[in-house]
């Protein structure tokens, strides 16, 4: 079954039941898929062929659903991007994916006209709201009275979006999918965490991004369950809204839970009726998620680490794993997909050895779109070579501790800045904190901190020293420190280290 098919018999099965809700604006099943048939008619009659690549930059909102489901309707392919990205990136993205159309909300129609402005491929670009520049269409008036299938004759090997990875080590890569991996890794979170067709979703990351869009909205068509999206990540509407609307199922990124948690208000709302929490698309410190579930009073978290080339498949630790193992990223594979831990020879690891983490099975990507290269060295012998390093303890429990390209290596010795991370996130006084390795003529690198205070602190150096060396080996303590007002993060909520490096002004560094 493609994830078509799963919104239609849905519709079929169920058609008055709340398919998506969004501020003052709801829709039955019935009500979506009709007018998903009427956009994707609507952009047949455009022109847009089956295998056509049609890029979004789209806020979280309903017309994101629509539009995302309208494109698969109609064979086009979905290249959704990230609405964070400045000029030269759109363009680059829009280039090398070969979008013919763009749809995007109002406020991007110009970055959007500007980025496509030396690119031919891209025929048209149609807004959410009323365009503000010539020639552009509306989402309204592309709309066909026609709310029929659209009866485009789809398979499982059809590509279904091209995921362009967070870019934390410089231009992104596109991810392909097909049906039959979007369906399996689909079916996969949903047995893995146990979703059912009552389910309430809360959607609070960016849906452009992996984790979102398949963890939470494509389960949901396919459940037949209920989302609420919301377009930005505010503490006091999510909470309203888990209280309004007895969300059953709440994902997010550890620096939203941060955000969360330290929102004033937060004892005023009632969350009891979110049965199941899951964090990933970054680690998560053991102590962060033991403050999660002192607050909701609950201890069925669910780890899951996996990357946009997986799918977002990967490995994960189940609520019953966490009483002992907390901290770890888990020990096995999603359902259809296997893992371990390498050496750079490809041999697995042993216990407290350091490897490679590697993934394989029917969830991978297809490839990296018009890179072969590329594709040939991060899939090699079927296994998808994920970049991400970690150790495996005697019971198999694999603990992340870098990303491949983020060790630092000083005066020959191996610092995880993960490790480092961590240790620094428990600091009372510390509202985010990066590692990263500077150049240094005596020991090759040295472990660089750059910290964000909490609002209205500050941090004496002496005391940092004292309490890091509480907790690490003393290589390990950064020998320099820089004070900034905030970290570059993508809207993921990954660090995007490349730009740290870039932009670093390392005669702030303290030593």
């Amino acid at each position: 079954m493609n994830i078509v098919e799963a919104l239609v018999r849905n519709t079929a099965r169920q058609p008055e039941k709340t398919a998506i809700i969004f501020e003052d604006r709801s829709f039955t099943y019935s009500e979506f898929n009709k007018q998903v048939n009427r956009f994707a008619n609507g952009l047949i009659n455009l022109g847009v062929k089956k295998g056509e690549k049609v890029a979004f930059m789209l806020t979280n909102s309903d017309s994101f659903a629509i539009s995302y489901y309208a494109c698969l309707k109609i064979g086009a392919v979905v290249v959704p991007m990230n609405f964070r990205l400045v000029e030269r990136e759109v363009s680059y993205i829009l280039d090398q994916s070969d979008s013919v159309l763009v749809i995007c909300d109002q406020v991007y129609e110009g970055l959007i006209n500007e980025a496509k402005s030396t690119i031919p491929h891209v025929r048209q670009v149609i807004t959410v709201e009323k365009p503000t520049i010539i020639g552009n269409l509306s989402i309204e008036s592309v709309l066909s009275e026609n709310d029929a299938e659209p009866g485009i004759e789809l398979n499982d090997y059809d590509d279904v979006h091209i995921l362009y990875t967070s870019g934390t080590t410089g231009n992104p890569k596109g991810a392909v999918f097909d049906h039959q991996r979007v369906g399996d890794i689909t079916v996969g979170i949903m047995a893995t965490l146990g979703y059912h067709s009552e389910e309430r979703f809360i959607h609070i990351a960016p849906l452009f991004h992996a984790a979102q869009l398949i963890i939470c909205l494509t389960n949901s068509f396919f459940l037949g369950a209920t989302s609420v999206i919301h377009r930005e990540f505010n503490p006091a509407n999510i909470f309203r809204d888990i209280e309004k609307y007895k969300i059953t199922n709440f994902f997010a990124v550890p620096t939203m839970y941060k955000f969360l948690l330290q929102y004033p208000d937060k004892d005023q709302y009632d969350v009891s009726s979110i049965k199941r929490f899951s964090y990933g698309a970054a680690p998560m410190s053991g102590e962060q998620v033991k403050e999660c579930m002192r607050f909701f009073k609950s201890d069925n978290f669910y780890s899951l680490c996996g990357l946009t080339e997986g799918g977002p498949s990967g490995i994960y630790l189940t609520p019953e794993e966490h009483k002992e193992k907390v901290g770890s990223a888990g020990k096995k594979g999603l359902l259809f997909t296997e893992a371990k831990l390498v050496t750079p020879e490809g041999k697995e690891t042993k216990p407290g050895e350091v490897g490679e983490l590697i993934l394989r099975g029917c969830t991978i990507m297809k490839e990296y779109y018009k890179k072969p290269k590329e594709t040939a060295e991060t899939i090699r012998d079927g296994w998808l070579y994920t970049g991400d390093l970690g150790l495996k303890d005697e019971d198999g429990y694999v603990y992340i501790v870098d990303r491949s390209k983020d060790m630092i290596i000083t005066g020959g010795e191996n610092v995880y800045s993960v490790e480092v991370e961590n240790v620094l996130s428990t600091h009372p006084l510390i509202q985010d904190a990066a590692i990263i390795g500077t150049p240094d003529s005596e020991w090759g690198e040295v472990v660089t901190a750059i910290i964000v205070p909490k609002a209205g602190e500050s941090i004496d150096r002496t005391e940092l020293e004292a309490f890091c060396r509480k907790h690490l080996s003393p290589y390990k303590i950064p020998r320099k420190v820089i004070f900034k007002d905030e970290l570059p993060r993508n809207a993921s909520g990954k660090l995007m280290k490349y730009k740290l490096r870039e932009t670093i002004n390392i005669s702030d560094s303290v030593r």
